[in-house]
């Protein structure tokens, strides 16, 4: 959830990043460097652990993640955390699926 807030605080962020201007050129290779390795190391061990999917690239995890995190209005905040609830639900593994079911 602290990944979601913090795209949601910076929603001016997302503006400045596509405006063109070469200040802010560097800013999503500069994220993307930090997080995806991260999300990396997370996604190998719970897959091997039998937890989530084999087949989710950290990549698509946070682009899925980001763009749940653009909503707005009244419920935004509780529509995000619905959404990647929802997100993270889909990441568990077949197995992990049928071993909370039992």
């Amino acid at each position: 959830m602290l990944y979601t807030h913090f795209l949601a605080t910076k929603q001016g962020l997302a503006a400045a990043l596509h405006s063109g201007d070469a200040a802010f050129a560097s800013l999503p290779d500069y994220f993307r460097g930090r997080f995806e390795p991260a999300l990396s190391m997370l996604l190998d061990s719970a897959a091997q652990a039998g937890e989530v999917r084999t087949d989710v690239a950290p990549y698509d995890l946070l682009r899925g993640i980001g763009n749940l995190a653009v909503a707005s209005g009244e419920d935004g905040a509780a529509h995000i955390e619905r959404m990647l609830m929802l997100l993270l639900d889909g990441l568990k593994s077949v197995k992990s699926v049928k071993s909370s079911r039992t």
